[in-house]
């Protein structure tokens, strides 16, 4: 399964690769050493997930089966944080509830700090119920004295800010990336950059270490599927420009689950 690890050096990002599963990645690294952890695990649709570039299973035997899959994982994973460090665990309506509860087990119920709502709009609608357009993010927190955070600014929509910034809510209006779009490297499930940088920025310091695990979860076209090693990146976290922005662009997963 693909993992990474990013940190900001200035105005350049240093990215290693390995082959690895996250379950037998994390364990070889160092212990509260982690600023981040973003995790955007498969969301067990029940289908196969294919681009271009690769495809991978998505489907587990139930939800409780998903659910002790990821339990294996942030297990393993919880040590490696810093007591200043933070969680995102970006999921959707399929297993949200069950995987606050199963933070709240891990982590403790004082340690949630948001449920962000990623609201993109894309997709379809049912006459059955309400069209799902948005995707899930638990924020949660290894101490909710020490951790950090940096409150996103984006545009304000009200007439009476025209042209200012305000700080970001927990709803986070922020398009998906159509089929044309630059940025696209072939993998099922990519999620834009724009995204990514916010939450990057926001919730891990420059020079943080920010741990990415399943970050392409492919299976090739010879059929390595999602219990196979695959790669798993190191990654220095992005950096900013002498005016705050984003320098570093890095592949990130869609929302078309």
């Amino acid at each position: 399964m693909s993992t990474g690890l990013y940190t900001a050096c200035m105005s350049t990002t240093i990215e290693s690769t390995h082959i690895a599963d996250w379950q037998t990645f994390a364990p070889t690294l160092p212990d509260g050493g982690i600023d981040l952890l973003y995790a955007d695990p498969p969301f067990n649709t029940g289908k196969t997930q294919n681009a271009h570039a690769g495809a991978y299973s998505d489907s587990w035997a139930s939800t409780d089966a998903w659910v002790d899959w990821l339990r294996e994982r942030l297990v393993v994973t919880l040590p490696k944080m810093k007591p200043t460090g933070a969680l995102l665990i970006h999921v959707d309506w399929r297993t949200s509830h069950r995987v606050r509860v199963l933070l709240d087990e891990l982590l403790g119920e004082h340690c949630f700090v948001n449920h962000l709502i990623w609201r993109y709009g894309l997709g379809g609608s049912s006459p059955r119920r309400f069209a799902r357009k948005h995707d899930d993010i638990l924020f949660y927190c290894i101490d909710p004295v020490q951790y950090y955070f940096e409150p996103p600014l984006v545009p304000a929509t009200s007439n009476r800010m025209k042209g200012q910034l305000k700080k970001a809510t927990d709803v986070l209006d922020i398009p998906t990336l159509n089929n044309m779009a630059s940025e696209r490297v072939g993998y099922p499930t990519q999620k834009p950059l724009a995204l990514l940088e916010l939450l990057i920025n926001a919730c891990s310091p420059e020079g943080g270490i920010v741990f990415d695990p399943g970050r392409d979860r492919l299976r090739s076209q010879s059929g390595r599927d999602r219990d196979d090693t695959e790669p798993t990146s190191v990654k220095k976290r992005m950096s900013r420009d002498h005016k705050g922005h984003a320098t570093h662009t890095r592949e990130g997963q869609s929302c078309s689950h």
